[in-house]
């Protein structure tokens, strides 16, 4: 059966809240996904790992979870990148596509179960701007649709203001209309300029504003009142916002959740475009072992701040090893998980998904489990392997338990200093581990003997 003790932040509430699902036992859950106009950045990356990580563990629990993410493959900074390139805006929204695919593949991110495209939606996108029109919640200017958004109940919800306290209506993506009847209303359809990508519509050829496309595709794939809407704390306004008015003005009863990750900083500033200090997320996995990312972004709770550097990657890459070493250690041993663990791991995560509290049991099995193979105590470092394996293969780590390929002498001398040791000649033991560090190994001791591993 399901776990149903779920605890989690919602961002329209601004508390910690039961998890309300609309079908006992099924999660239905909705990602705003990547604009691909460019390679995606490691912010991107903080975001689909936290949500591959709840994703995950929901699974874990006993959840039947569909899980959706999109792709805006129309957008204006798609279409200035191939207007300054000189390609079709098409060819570069593919291009980018498979770039974020591989990033993903690199970070052991899941596939969504749907991967909706905002060009395959724009039909459906049609329909409801034609519905606000009709219901007078939306209105034509000369440049494009707007949605009035003095008539959508509770506008602000988000942003946590008051209509009258928002001045610029999300217009961070959207043309700023001079036709418009209020400040915050934003572009539903934008008709197009010479050359352009455009769509036909009853007013005019043109494409979609950004904040239409996820209502439309949500409500599609998931259907009403579907459980969890979420993303990055940047698309909480206007987007999100946006989104849920659209939901309103067109009488749908939309999400009942929003969950938001926390931003990526570095050197103590929030990661932007406009400060200059997006970090590409395949440069990142290139340089520092992919795994490291998903360790640093479970680290820290999704809803904090996170910070990036080379300091905490190395950090990451050190404590994998650790991990790796007991992996190794206790590869050959047969056991079962701790139940007592798997049920702090299990309130843990229950409260909030605190990834944090998760990873300091795994450390914590660690340390027991390498204690236990010190004292020569097999059982419990079984137990302690089969616990760290489960909780991590929730959390979407993967364990390397193959050791490096060492050079014949190297193998040599590990065998001589187990035969030291064995004859209590401890000295030339650690003389032979001085040796072999030198060489620019580690020597792991398992239960089916010494472990050589490149340092």
């Amino acid at each position: 059966m399901a776990n149903t003790d779920i605890r989690l932040y919602d961002s329209a509430k601004q508390a910690v809240v039961p998890l309300e699902l609309r079908d006992p036992g099924k999660v239905s859950m909705y990602v705003c996904g990547p604009t691909v106009y460019a390679p995606p950045h490691i912010g991107h990356g903080r975001m689909v790992l936290v949500f591959d990580v709840i994703r995950r563990y929901l699974e874990w629990a006993g959840f039947d979870v569909t899980f959706v993410s999109n792709i805006t493959d129309i957008d204006d900074n798609i279409i200035k990148r191939a207007n300054e390139e000189g390609r079709e805006s098409a060819a570069i929204a593919v291009k980018c596509e498979n770039i974020w695919w591989q990033a993903m593949d690199r970070i052991n991110v899941r596939r969504p179960d749907h991967i909706p495209h905002a060009t395959e939606y724009v039909d459906e996108m049609v329909e409801l701007i034609g519905r606000l029109i009709d219901t007078d919640a939306a209105y034509v200017t000369s440049d494009g649709v707007y949605l009035h958004v003095e008539g959508v109940e509770g506008y602000g919800l988000l942003a946590h203001q008051s209509l009258d306290q928002l001045q610029d209506g999300g217009g961070d993506r959207e043309i700023v209309g001079t036709e418009k009847r209020h400040q915050a209303d934003f572009a539903l359809w934008k008709f197009s300029k010479e050359g352009e990508p455009s769509w036909p519509s009853p007013w005019g050829d043109g494409r979609p504003g950004w904040h239409t496309e996820c209502v439309v595709m949500s409500l599609d794939l998931l259907g009403e009142g579907f459980d969890i809407h979420s993303g990055g704390l940047d698309l909480t306004f206007p987007h999100h916002e946006n989104e849920r008015a659209q939901a309103i003005a067109d009488g749908k009863t939309f999400c009942t959740h929003w969950v938001h990750n926390g931003f990526v900083e570095m050197d103590g500033e929030k990661m932007s475009k406009s400060l200059g200090n997006v970090k590409n997320l395949l440069d990142l996995t290139e340089q520092y072992d992919a795994r490291g990312y998903r360790l640093l972004v479970l680290r820290s709770h999704y809803r904090s701040p996170m910070e990036v550097t080379d300091v905490s990657m190395r950090d990451a890459e050190a404590a994998l090893e650790r991990l790796d070493a007991f992996a190794r250690r206790t590869a050959s041993l047969d056991g079962s998980p701790d139940q007592a663990a798997i049920e702090e791991f299990r309130s843990s995560m229950n409260d909030d998904f605190d990834s944090s509290s998760a990873v300091d049991l795994v450390f914590r099995q660690v340390r027991a489990g390498n204690t236990a193979l010190d004292d020569g105590d097999e059982a419990t470092a079984a137990t302690a392997g089969a616990t760290v394996r489960e909780l991590l293969g929730t959390l979407g780590i993967e364990l390397s338990e193959t050791a490096d390929e060492a050079p014949a002498e190297l193998i040599a001398l590990a065998e001589e200093r187990t035969t030291a040791r064995a004859a209590k000649d401890f000295a030339r033991a650690d003389e032979i581990r001085d040796e072999i560090a030198a060489a620019g190994w580690t020597l792991e001791d398992s239960p089916d003997g010494p472990v050589l591993r490149k340092a």
